[in-house]
């Protein structure tokens, strides 16, 4: 593996789109370190450190944080992060579902171009509204229920969070996040075509393992330096949490490479004097389909119910009950379960079209063994992607509430505790296999050795190997776990440095 990092360097066009890459990623960091200009940064990083840092793995101001790489708590002209461009996007992808009209765009020439178009000026309102919502926050914080606690910090440093309150306070914080967005959206698009992999989701996960750093440096403080808490000092548990950390990323790597390989054979058709057709291929189902995505829409839609609950001026003993059962309570385990079993369903039912892989099937000559062609094989591709959905639910479920549980029950400080499970873990571990396997694609085509030197026995075999039908883990998901752990380090060494 450290072979195939150094042939990475020695392809002209591959060390360019690497060095690319870097440079944007140094581009980014840097707009997170820039504050807006009327707020005052020391009395918010103060509130941040100390009372967001408390209120558990699930506060909606900490995920902001996370996935902004800390830009939130210094109000950086990338506060926002690339997170409305990717809710305008999925608005838009869930809308060509939903509307014929941007369906039918969406497969004709040069509409894809037209609904990327879309989503920019989507984002662009988008941003307004959030970051209108943001000055408006941060210039009236004692009547904000998105900052709680944030009265006792002003009172300490004896301060006011923003000196000068009014409409150019809140059109400057408007301005400077939307630039700051659209300059992220332009660095992921420009990643894309320049760069090595998905520009957009590299984004999301360089903002996320910039945070990696603070997550190590809590855990040392509290389980070996034993900081603020003296009977937290114990390095044995620090250790069972670092071997927990990679069996649940190895149950990550496996279940986001597990696929179900359905056997499809071709008949044989003879077009002029050739012959076309007769080999056999399969058809790959995954088992975690729907990604990260049901986790965020799970915890957006959590967010809504207690935002309106802290809204109520004086709460009764029912309300307050309420209240406390979901902020981290045996509710929100509940619901939080089940919206993510429902929204796993509702995105491959909204995706994953069985009828149109079947009438393609058709029409190409493929058929599965044992199945008749058309509808039967929507039939079956149905049945089989609904009991995949349901395996993948339920490890999605696990890793989503593993955060919260820790942070709860073994008093893990919350910013570690987001790097053992949940949206964070998914979309790291998801982006650097990615980013990976296009770095392997370059050097395999330039006669090198990639990553996993054993898989062209195993998991590259060829012929009838790859035919075969069964479920679970390839065999390469243990060399893409050393893969995984190894570029997560990498990028909290480099988020080490950037940081200091």
């Amino acid at each position: 593996m450290l072979s195939a990092f150094a042939n990475s360097f020695r392809i002209p066009e591959l060390r360019k789109r690497i060095l690319f890459t870097l440079c944007m990623v140094v581009v980014m960091r840097i707009g997170a370190a820039i504050p807006c200009p009327g707020i005052n940064v020391t009395v918010l990083q103060d509130y941040f450190q100390n009372v967001v840092s408390n209120q558990g793995a699930g506060s909606l101001l900490g995920l902001i944080n996370i996935f902004s790489g800390g830009a939130m708590e210094n109000c950086a002209i990338s506060s926002l992060g690339i997170m409305p461009y990717i809710s305008a996007s999925i608005m838009l992808q869930l809308l060509t579902v939903v509307l014929p009209q941007l369906g039918k765009m969406a497969r004709e020439e040069g509409g894809r171009q037209k609904i990327t178009q879309y989503t920019r000026y989507l984002t662009i309102i988008l941003c307004c509204v959030q970051g209108y919502m943001l000055a408006l926050g941060f210039q009236n914080p004692g009547n904000n229920p998105l900052l709680p606690g944030i009265g006792s910090v002003l009172e300490r440093a004896n301060a006011q969070l923003v000196p000068d309150p009014g409409p150019g306070f809140i059109f400057m914080v408007v301005m400077c996040n939307m630039a700051g967005t659209m300059l992220l959206m332009w660095i992921g698009e420009q990643i894309t075509d320049r760069g090595i992999g998905n520009g957009v989701s590299l984004v999301i996960t360089i903002g996320i393992a910039a945070r990696i750093p603070g997550a190590m440096a809590q855990a040392w403080q509290k389980y070996v330096a034993g900081v603020g808490d003296q009977a937290a000092r114990n390095p044995l548990l620090l250790v069972l949490l670092l071997a927990l950390m990679f069996a649940v990323i190895a149950g990550v790597v496996a279940v986001t490479q597990a696929v179900r390989r359905v056997s499809v054979q071709y008949a044989k058709r003879m077009v002029g004097r050739r012959v076309y057709g007769g080999q056999t291929s399969y058809l790959p189902l995954r088992v975690n389909y729907s990604g990260v995505m049901p986790i965020i829409f799970a915890q957006t839609l959590l967010m809504i119910p207690r935002f309106l609950m802290q809204v109520i001026p004086n709460p009764g003993v029912f309300v307050g009950g309420i209240i406390a059962s979901l902020n981290n309570g045996f509710l929100y385990y509940i619901l939080y379960s089940g919206l993510v079993l429902f929204f796993s369903y509702f995105w491959v039912a909204t995706m994953f079209n069985p009828i149109q892989i079947g009438d393609e099937l058709k029409k190409h000559g493929g058929f599965i063994p044992g199945i008749r062609p058309g509808q039967p094989t929507a039939e079956f591709l149905d049945y089989a992607m609904t009991r995949l959905t349901l395996a993948g639910a339920i490890f999605l479920i696990l890793l989503a509430v593993t955060p919260q549980l820790l942070h709860q029950v073994m008093l893990v400080p919350s910013l570690t505790s987001q790097f053992f499970g949940g949206t964070s873990l998914l979309i790291i571990v998801g982006v650097m296999l990615d980013t990976m396997r296009q770095i392997e694609t370059h050097l395999l085509q330039r006669h090198y050795e990639g990553f996993l030197r054993k898989g062209r026995l195993r998991g590259r075999a060829t012929g009838p190997a790859l035919g075969r039908e069964g479920a679970g883990p390839s065999d390469e998901s243990l060399a893409w776990l050393g893969v995984a752990v190894a570029c997560l380090l990498l990028l909290g060494a480099v988020a080490a440095v950037m940081n200091r």
